[in-house]
């Protein structure tokens, strides 16, 4: 595999993690191409990044009049190049040296694998929760919000969304889903799939990405050598409301387009009436961060 990268970075306020964003990967060792799409930022990070690498042969920036969302303006980037695979980067993510490559060679070993994603983690390295995870449902959400995950341990049907950081694999391994702040992609593979679904306002696009892929037969790789940091919620902090609300539209939609047929109408009310539930019960605490 010796096509260059496309690297995808769509930015929304994200400030000074832009400018490390873009200069992480430009220190990789990689042939790549940066596209940066603004969705009309109003603190100076977009105008920062043109003034700092816009000379450079390698990095495109655009700049909207307006916020098209986030799937919208990864599809619109991808389809400005034709590099094989597709880093799909979020602006507050810092590549750790060597990520690039490690998710590269993993892509290279595994035919079968469509995306490979690192492992996130913060400035201390802790890893963050949603590096390596499963798809939601109804009873692995619930097992979750509930706390019984703890119980998986012990017992494999109280396994929750998220793998439990200490027993996360050593070594390149299979996954239902991997963290959406960073993915190689495959370009066929994710033309395929049909791209991002743009239906989504912010959240849950990932995995909608990485149920689609699986059903055309690819699979997820997570790749723990692969290290990325990942300051989360930079873009959210300038509209927190709204975030908020759109991860639970989200919620909402990926089990109404992948799972509510499984399941009779009185189950189907109860998991979209516990998704808002949620959404209540957890807006005191975007009232307190903010």
């Amino acid at each position: 595999m010796t096509a260059a990268i496309q690297v995808i970075i769509v930015n929304f306020n994200a400030g000074e993690t832009l400018t490390r964003c873009v200069q992480s990967v430009l220190s990789a060792r990689e042939k790549l191409n940066i596209t940066i799409f603004d969705n009309a930022s109003a603190d100076g990070s977009a105008e920062q990044v043109q003034s700092l690498f816009g000379r450079l042969e390698n990095v495109e920036i655009f700049c909207n009049d307006e916020n098209i969302g986030f799937a919208r303006a990864v599809n619109a980037a991808a389809g400005m190049g034709d590099e094989e695979l597709l880093l799909i980067l979020n602006p507050d993510c810092e590549l750790l040296p060597g990520a690039l490559g490690y998710l590269k060679q993993a892509l290279e070993n595994d035919p079968d694998a469509a995306l490979a994603g690192p492992t996130v983690v913060d400035r201390t390295g802790v890893i963050q929760k949603g590096t390596l995870r499963r798809f939601p449902d109804p009873w692995n959400s619930l097992v979750t919000l509930t706390g019984l995950w703890r119980l998986g341990r012990w017992f494999p049907a109280y396994k929750g969304v998220n793998r439990h950081q200490s027993r996360l694999p050593e070594s390149n391994a299979m996954a239902e889903a991997v963290s959406g702040a960073c993915m190689l992609v495959r370009r066929p593979a994710f033309e395929s799939a049909g791209n991002m679904d743009e239906a989504y306002g912010l959240h849950c696009e990932d995995l909608d990405l990485m149920y689609r892929l699986q059903q055309q037969g690819n699979h997820c790789i997570f790749v723990p050598a692969a290290r990325v940091f990942h300051q989360q919620g930079v873009s959210s902090r300038s509209r927190p409301f709204w975030v908020h609300r759109q991860k639970h539209l989200g919620m909402q939609r990926f089990f109404l387009k992948f799972q509510a047929e499984r399941y009779p109408f009185p189950i189907r009310w109860l998991v979209i009436a516990g998704i808002w539930l949620r959404y209540l019960l957890t807006l005191p605490l975007v009232l307190i961060r903010n």
